[in-house]
This record gives structure tokens, sequence and C-alpha cells, in this order.
């Protein structure tokens, strides 16, 4: 039974993805039907990450009074419901409304889950759980460069993916009955030793704001891609949406092996040693993305960025726990995903006007200037945080 339970939190994580990398991959089919500058699109990622965060604060109340399992399925409802939307807008204006509610479900069901298996699982279970992730918006790209050229463009991409998202809704809604029966949901004894703390409260835990700065510039760097990775393929290495929308997936296939390569040592291998190899891996890729070539040569880029990048999140979040406790790891965490999406905010918002501004030439300095801090603060955070233990 408790590993039906984590086959469903896995498959819940495949919801989690899918929108993520939707928008990006549509855009530039957007934005050219509805006659729209390239800097529109930020509007919408900063609202879906608005959502986000605001509903990451709140998420650890919801999670208490009524459990990990609801707070699941209703949130990936929310999310199907948005993505429906999404395929029947016909301007800018209905898309941003839609962005509050798929934000708002994206949020809950992420530190929902992160929290239940840090707490409940090992980092081999907390990698794979993102490896599922990677899958998601994994698919996204790929459904939509089999539509995107059709009659419907990327509205059958949309309307493919709401059907895939409600169906992991009424899994999840059917399986209710198996979370009591594991007997690992917040109504269970160990919810007593928990703490909510305040936001002020969390801060002051030695650590917490670096680790909260990680996941803001591991975020920054992901959105590049699932938002703005397609744009600057079109513009700058001038591909046709067909072939960029090609192209763009081998991010996403190098960051679900990356996660599935680290739940494959994570027995062997410390988190912290998973991360300084990702970060190494990722160096060397955001300077080849720079440099000036093929298509083939932007894939192999690409496809390092993701393989390098991919297990940094899952690890920094397993991390929580042991370094700061059992009893505060779902306030912490919380925080930590909020810290997240300001970056999911933060960053395609940023990248667009200076995209729009200066051109798409910009998009992999941005990305470099982004690596070059977190392995700064990477170093500090690690050496705090040992000498804590």
């Amino acid at each position: 039974m408790a590993s039906f339970l984590l086959f469903i939190i896995y498959i819940a994580f495949i919801g989690l993805g899918l929108p993520d990398s939707m928008f990006g991959t549509a855009w530039p089919a957007i934005y050219a039907d509805f006659a729209l500058p390239i800097s529109y699109g930020s509007f919408i990622t900063s609202i879906v990450a608005c959502g986000t965060i605001v509903s990451t604060l709140f998420s650890a109340r919801l999670i208490h009074k009524f459990g990990t399992n609801k707070v699941v399925a209703v949130s990936t409802l929310l999310t199907a419901v948005a993505l429906l939307g999404f395929s029947f807008s016909n301007n800018i204006w209905v898309m941003m409304l839609l962005s509050v509610p798929l934000g708002l479900g994206a949020g809950a069901v992420d530190v929902a889950l992160n929290n239940y298996v840090a707490l409940h699982y090992s980092a081999k279970q907390m990698s794979f759980l993102h490896c599922f992730y990677g899958i998601g918006v994994s698919v996204s790209p790929y459904v939509l460069s089999l539509v995107i050229g059709g009659e419907n463009g990327w509205r059958n991409g949309y309307q493919i993916a709401f059907f895939i998202q409600i169906a992991i809704s009424i899994l999840l809604f059917a399986s209710q009955s198996v979370w009591n029966k594991v007997g690992k949901t917040e109504s269970s004894t160990e919810v007593d030793e928990v703490k909510n703390l305040t936001i002020r409260e969390t801060l002051k835990i030695p650590g917490v704001k670096s680790m909260c700065a990680l996941f803001f510039l591991t975020c920054v760097i992901e959105c590049r891609f699932s938002c703005w990775g397609i744009t600057y393929l079109v513009e700058y290495k001038h591909m046709s949406a067909e072939q960029a929308a090609s192209v763009i997936l081998f991010y996403f296939v190098g960051m679900a092996l990356g996660r599935f390569l680290s739940g494959v040592f994570a027995d062997k291998v410390h988190s912290w040693k998973i991360i300084m190899i990702g970060e190494l891996v990722l160096g060397v890729a955001v300077f080849l993305l720079a440099l000036p070539g093929s298509a083939m040569l932007s894939s192999i880029g690409l496809f390092m960025i993701g393989l390098g990048n991919g297990p940094l999140f899952p690890n920094f979040n397993h991390l929580a726990p042991e370094s700061f406790g059992k009893d505060v790891s779902e306030s912490v965490i919380s925080l930590q995903m909020a810290a997240a999406y300001v970056g999911v905010l933060v960053g395609p918002l940023l990248c667009g006007l200076l995209g729009q501004g200066l051109g798409m030439f910009i998009f992999p300095i941005y990305i470099i200037c982004a690596f070059i801090a977190m392995a700064v603060i990477t170093v500090s955070a690690q050496k705090l945080l040992k000498k804590k233990e």
C-alpha cells in the first residue's frame, strides 16, 4: 500500500510539471496569433508566480487543516480547469485571469508533496519525485511539437494537457482512502511534533536565507528555459517554432535524466556532493550555450544545462529536515518554495524586458550571471550548515 501511495505521489508530480513548460513553449505561436509584443508573456508568468508565492506561504496552514491528500487533489483539479480555459482563450486578458488559479494550484501541490516526501522518504525518493516533474515538463514541448503546426495549433496542445491533468486529478480523488490507510497524512500523531513558525521566525534560523537564495537562483535558471528558451531559439537562433519546440525538449530530457541519476546514486553520495557535481556540469553547459552554432550545438548545451540543474532542486529540498530539523521542516520548505517562485516571478519578467529592449542575445549572459551567484552561495551555505551540524 505504501508503494502504491508513492506511485500516486509521483504521478501527481507529473501533473505539477505539465503546465510549467506549456506556456513558454506555446508563447511564440500565441504572441503571433494575438499580435502581441514578445515581452507580454511576462505578464502571464508573473501572475502565475504571484499566485504560487501566495499559495506556498499559506500551504502549511491548509495542509494542517485538510491534509496533504485533499490539498493535492483539489489543487491539481484547479490547474486542470485553468489549462482548459487557456485552450479557449481569445486574448491575453483571459489568460491573465486564468493564470491566478493555475498559480494557486501549483504552489499548494509543490509544498505539500515536497514536505511529505522530505519527511517520510529518503533522498532517493525525493530525486525520483522531481524526476517525474521532469517527465511532466518534457511532455508539454513534445506534445506541442506535434500539434503546433496544425489547424488549431497551440490550443490543441493545451487541450491535450487538460485531459492528462484531469486524469491525474481523478486518480488523486479516487485514492483519498489510500493516504488514510498508509497512516502518514497530517492527521497522524506526527503533526503534534511540528512547529508552525512564522516567516520571521523561520528566517532567523541560521542558513535558511542562504538556502532560499539557492532556490531562487536555480528557479531563475530553470524558468529561463521553460518560459523563454523557445523564444531565444526562434528569435536569436532563427529556428522555426516547430524546430525550436523539438530542440528545447533536450533541456527537459536532461533535467529528468539528471534527477533520475541523482536518485540512483542518492544512497551512496550525499546531497551536497550531488549538488556540487550538478553545478560543475551546469557551469560548463551555460558557457557552451553562449557559443554561436548549429541546432545540434544548442541541443547539447540545453541537455547539459538540464542535466546539471535538474538535481539541484530536489537535493536542496531534501536537506531541509537534515539541516534544520523535522519539527520545522514544513515551515522551512514553505519559505523555500516561496523563494523559488519569487525567482519564477522575477526571472522571466526581467529576461522578457531585457529581451524586448536589447534582443534575445542577452539570454545566455543572464544565465551565466545567475550561475556564478549560485556557485558562490552554495559554497558559503555548505560551510555554514556543516558547521551548524
